[in-house]
């Protein structure tokens, strides 16, 4: 678990529990499976010509799940005597969010939910886990510039910056949307960037459905996804075996790359000539995904919208056309 704090001048990243991986993995991790992402494989492309931005640690760019995703990166921090060109991550948290987006689908390792998908690392979190929110703004700025297509920020904190806001605000104005960590302060209080209205704020949930303990609550949570112990990349400086670069985490961070993943997808498929054969506004986005969750029973302040499940309108149409409902009444 790790918890952001963020206001105007500073951010940290307080340590976080991360379980060794003590057997080869070859894999489709369990949530990658739970919210239905190799089904959905069957209908678009992988996430195929996606850019998304990782604003995180930094990434292990040598990774061997990972080094055909990254289509480029920059360092905003003071790590590497602020060198912009080295995005190393010295942490482990980037890479592992990294995979659970886009690990490639490649006959090892594990697969993320978008396979194909490109990342665009910039790292804002220096090796102590410590930054700035100014850095996060500069970065938001980098991925507009860049014609990112989603944002994904496993931030949390208390504290509310206006910097980031503005960021923010200035991304989804340009059709990017914005994927957050709800947090993991294990009460009911509003967290931040993910309750900014702006942003798409995911919860998390175990494999048997439940509510995790460290689990920030409120009305602004919109979705929530796996986040306990989810298996995922991890550097290949920062694990016992390099033949086996894994690890288990679990918090909300675990749980949004799932939805930023589950995102592109949805872009492939959407875009295509047999659907919208457009481009989708940040709004439209947003409902195509929220569109694919089911309800848990749980209060909105937990599972907002519901957990994701991509196959859900495939479930919908089933039963419509077994069960149509009767509209003579309305005639």
């Amino acid at each position: 678990m790790h918890t952001i704090n963020v206001n105007e001048k500073s951010v940290e990243l307080l340590p976080y529990k991360a379980e060794d991986v003590t057997h080869p993995i070859r894999e489709i991790p369990k949530g990658i499976q739970m919210i239905q992402a190799p089904l959905f494989w069957e209908k678009g492309q992988y996430g195929r010509g996606v850019i998304i931005a990782v604003l995180d640690t930094g990434c292990d760019i040598q990774h061997p799940d990972l080094k055909e995703r990254i289509v480029g990166g920059r360092n905003f921090t003071d790590d590497d005597s602020g060198d912009p060109e080295k995005f190393i991550d010295y942490n482990g948290h980037g890479t592992h969010v990294a995979g659970t987006i886009a690990a490639t689908k490649n006959d090892q390792g594990v697969v993320g939910v978008a396979p194909e998908a490109g990342l665009l690392i910039l790292k804002v979190l220096n090796r102590k886990g410590r930054g700035k929110a100014e850095w996060i703004a500069q970065a938001i700025d980098y991925a507009i510039e860049h014609r990112v297509q989603i944002i994904s920020m496993s931030l949390s904190s208390s504290a509310y910056s206006s910097a980031m806001h503005d960021a923010i605000k200035r991304a989804v104005e340009l059709d990017i949307i914005v994927v957050c960590a709800a947090g993991n302060s294990g009460r009911e209080e509003y967290r931040y960037p993910a309750s900014y209205n702006e942003s798409t704020s995911v919860g998390a949930v175990d494999f048997t459905r439940k509510a995790p303990y460290f689990l920030t609550q409120n009305n602004e949570v919109d979705l929530t996804a796996p986040g306990v112990n989810v298996l995922s990349t991890f550097p290949l400086d920062l694990v016992p075996d390099k033949d086996n670069p894994y690890k288990v985490l679990s918090g909300t961070s675990m749980a949004a790359p799932h939805v930023t993943g589950a995102l592109a997808l949805l872009l492939n498929y959407c875009q295509d000539t047999s659907q919208f054969n457009r481009k989708l506004t940040e709004a439209e986005l947003y409902a195509q995904i929220v569109k694919r969750t089911i309800p848990l029973g749980s209060d909105k302040t937990i599972e907002g919208n519901g957990l994701l499940y991509l196959t859900a309108n495939d479930i919908l149409e089933n039963f419509i056309q077994k069960h149509p409902p009767d509209l003579n009444q309305y005639g």
